[in-house]
Order: C-alpha cells, then structure tokens, then sequence
C-alpha cells in the first residue's frame, strides 16, 4: 500500500509542478492548447476558452501542451513571458514544500504567529541550502543518484507511512523537484531560462533552443537509464 501512496504522491507533485506552469502562461498571455492531468489517450475534456482541460487515462502527473505550430513560434513572445512560464513549475513546487511545512509545524507546535510567518520558512531555506550542496556531489558519486524507481521503493519501505512523513516526504521531493528543474540544462526549466536571456541579450542565439534540447534529452535520457538500472540493482541487492 505504500507503494501506491509514494507513486500517487509523486504524480500530485508533478501535476503542481506542471500547474504551475499553466497559471503562468495564463498571466503572461501564452496560448496553451491542453492541460492534461494524466498521460496516454484522452478519456475527458473540456474546452474553457483557448485551453483543453483533458483527463488522460494514466492518472500520474500531467502536461502543458503550449499552443504553438512550430517551435520557433514560442520566440514571438516576450522574453519576461517566456521566463515566467519556465518560473512557474518550480515555484509551485516550492509553494506546495512550503505548505506542507506550515501543516506539519502546526501539528506539532499548534497555531502561532512564529509557525506561520517564520519555521516554515526557514525551514524551507534550510531544506533548499541542504539540496544545493548535495547537487554537486551527487555529480562526483553518481552511484547515489536515485530515480523513480528508488524513491518509490524508499517510501514503501516505511513501516508506518503516516500524514507527518508523508509530508515531510512531499515537501522533499517538490523542494528536489524544484532544485532540479533549475539547473541550467536544456531542455530543463533553468536551461530554457539561461537560454531565453541569452536571447534576449543576442536574438541570433534561439538557433541553439533546438540543438542544447535534443542534446539534453539525450543526457537526460541515459541518465534515467543509468539510475533506474542501479536502483533496480540497490534493490535486487547486487550493488
């Protein structure tokens, strides 16, 4: 039953991530043609003016489908459009860890002005400087870089996964989540945003978009190869 838990809550996580991304395309005035919650074939939607709201039948996680023909359309927004569309997810993520803290400092030290206005935040602060200081290292030991598939097999490892670990679980993993998708690599949040200012500065660079994104997939892609492999590994007990 963890197991179901941990994956479900990975899927909230991403779809916070993920609206995000839509409010703000919806207060910089970019188009979006779908907003999904879930993947694979469409089993309901609605149309609310310019935007699909569409429910997918694999209910994990979600996507913003921007409404654009080719990729080159994207650049006819503004640069401060396109930033904070990028912005948008790891904010969210970062409001979501910063609810979750705020319930469980509530839960455990009851409702007072510090727990409102000062733990949660500091604490937000902390857990951010903590992962920031790992990311570097986790590049030198990449043997304990963990995808997916360790996490959920982390969490379901819980005796006892009650609502205090669950969201110290949650705020965790949207403050990584978060931490992650600014770092400067194409086609991640911070690399689109380094590339949108660097745009900005010098228009002829938007010909880099296409070439650093599939080289980033690539990157990208071997490393969740990597990952899934060791984890599978860590957890059949032959690493």
């Amino acid at each position: 039953m963890n197991y179901l838990v941990i994956v479900l809550l990975i899927g909230i996580i991403i779809l916070i991530h993920e609206t995000g991304h839509l409010l703000a395309a919806k207060l910089g005035k970019l188009p979006v043609r779908v907003f999904s919650v879930g993947f694979g074939p469409r089993i309901w939607g609605r149309l609310w003016g310019e935007t699909e709201y569409r429910l997918a039948a694999i209910p994990v996680g979600g996507y913003v489908l921007p409404d654009i023909q080719e990729p080159e359309e994207y650049f006819n927004f503004s640069v401060k459009s396109r930033i904070g569309f990028s912005l948008g997810g790891p904010l969210a993520n970062l409001a979501a860890a910063l609810v979750c803290l705020f319930i469980l400092d509530i839960t455990a030290v009851g409702f007072r002005f510090p727990t409102i206005f000062l733990f949660p935040f500091r604490q937000l602060a902390d857990l951010t400087g903590q992962i920031a200081t790992m990311i570097p290292a986790l590049f030198q030991n990449p043997e304990q870089l963990s995808g997916v598939v360790g996490i959920v097999a982390a969490g379901g490892q819980q005796s006892a996964l009650n609502l205090s670990k669950l969201l110290t679980w949650a705020a965790l993993l949207n403050i990584n989540l978060a931490f992650l998708n600014l770092l400067p690599i194409m086609p991640l949040d911070g690399g689109k945003i380094v590339l949108d200012i660097l745009h900005g500065l010098y228009p002829p660079l938007r010909r880099l978009h296409i070439p650093l994104a599939l080289t980033g997939w690539a990157l990208i892609i071997v490393l969740m190869i990597y990952v899934t492999v060791h984890d599978v590994g860590r957890i059949l007990g032959f690493v």
